[in-house]
């Protein structure tokens, strides 16, 4: 610890003075006076000396004094700058606080939007699930799937075709009902329409796990299609009644797509059969054709009315082309009329003209012009 100079030094008068006493004594008593001499030099120095600590003190005390005011000033400014700085923080905590809430409160919406769609997607496969396991359970049963295949004609041909084309369930003769005939005018006539679906043989071909599966399976899907193509050329094709083909409808597109693309040969002899197997989208196109050739027989069977008021209209044009002309003659004599109206006004106009163009002469001229002349006075004799 580095000691005061001032301290140092009184130390050193101190150890000075009590060295000289110690000397002194030892020389004996002559050197008494100087001893006291001494002693008083020793005692003025350790009075000037204790001022100058008295001054060293007080000025130590007020250098503390500014010392420790400059401390409290300073402890105060960074006490300020360290409230402002911790007010500032928390203000910007604050609005980061209050931002992530707003930011959590948008997202916490959109969460709770989304899960209310999930909820309804979740409503509706449930819906979803149920009415396939319904529609399993229709397919599942050969009168049901029937019905099914039934609805879905019904529904097509209803939709395109007039209520006057078609009979659903149309009898046949012999007890035959047909799911639906299109009554056509002769040739071709009605065409009979079958609903078939396969379902059984489908599945098992759609299943079949390997070549020798498959195989078999094809060989059932082939007989059960031609099942049925033989079944509506017996049954449905009838000489007189009905045109010389029939139409089957599969109520599938994917079985459909099947068939054409990997049984060509069974499609073959549907056609041999005069059977023409139809899907949705080709019997939507096939009852369009046949509505253009109802519309065209529609046509047909009118054309004698069409060309009956054809001949009333050119003769009901003719009658107007006369009374056009006869207003067109009308016209000419109205126009040779104003024409010889305006010849007239014309000459009405220049004899006006002329007429102006005239002097008149005074009264006095005119009455002179009057009077006629007289014989000169006769003249006394001479």
């Amino acid at each position: 610890m580095e000691m005061n100079p001032i301290i140092v030094a009184a130390l050193v008068v101190a150890a000075a003075a009590v060295i000289v006493a110690v000397l002194l004594m030892r020389r004996g008593g002559g050197a008494a006076d100087e001893l006291r001499e001494m002693s008083d030099r020793l005692a003025d120095s350790q009075a000037a000396l204790a001022g100058r600590l008295a001054q060293m003190a007080e000025q130590a005390t007020a250098a503390q004094a500014a010392t420790a005011e400059r401390l409290a000033a300073q402890e105060r400014h960074i006490a300020e700058a360290v409230e402002q700085r911790l007010a500032r923080l928390g203000q910007s905590v604050g609005q980061t606080l209050e931002r992530n809430a707003q930011a959590a409160a948008v997202t916490l919406g959109d969460l709770t939007a989304r899960l209310a769609v999930i909820d309804a997607a979740q409503t509706k496969i449930t819906e979803l699930s149920t009415q396939v396991v319904q529609l399993q359970d229709i397919l599942s049963n050969k009168q049901a799937r029937g019905a099914f295949g039934e609805v879905q004609l019904e529904a097509l041909v209803s939709g395109i075709l007039p209520p006057s084309a078609y009979a659903f369930q149309a009898p046949l003769g012999d007890g035959r009902r047909v799911d639906c005939l299109l009554h056509l005018p002769n040739p071709p006539g009605s065409i009979a329409i079958d609903a078939k679906f396969p379902l059984e043989s489908w599945h098992a071909l759609r299943q079949a796990k390997d070549d020798a599966a498959r195989l078999v399976a094809s060989r059932a899907f082939a007989a059960a299609i031609l099942l049925h193509v033989r079944a509506i050329a017996d049954k449905y094709i009838v000489p007189g009644q009905t045109a010389e083909s029939a139409l089957m409808f599969i109520p599938a597109e994917a079985v459909y797509a099947e068939l054409h693309a990997n049984f060509p040969e069974v499609v073959e002899k549907s056609y041999l059969s005069r059977v023409w197997i139809v899907s949705p989208t080709t019997l939507m196109a096939t009852l369009n054709t046949v509505r253009a050739v109802l519309k065209d027989v529609r046509m047909r069977e009118q054309a004698g009315l069409v060309q009956k008021e054809v001949r009333l209209l050119i003769d009901d044009v003719g009658r107007l082309d006369d009374r056009v002309g006869r207003l067109q003659r009308h016209f000419d004599q109205t126009s040779e009329d104003v024409r010889q109206i305006r010849i007239s006004t014309d000459k009405v106009t220049k004899r006006g003209e002329r007429i102006g163009e005239l002097e008149v002469e005074d009264a006095a001229t005119i009455a002179l012009r009057a009077v006629p002349p007289t014989a000169p006075a006769a003249l006394p004799p001479a």
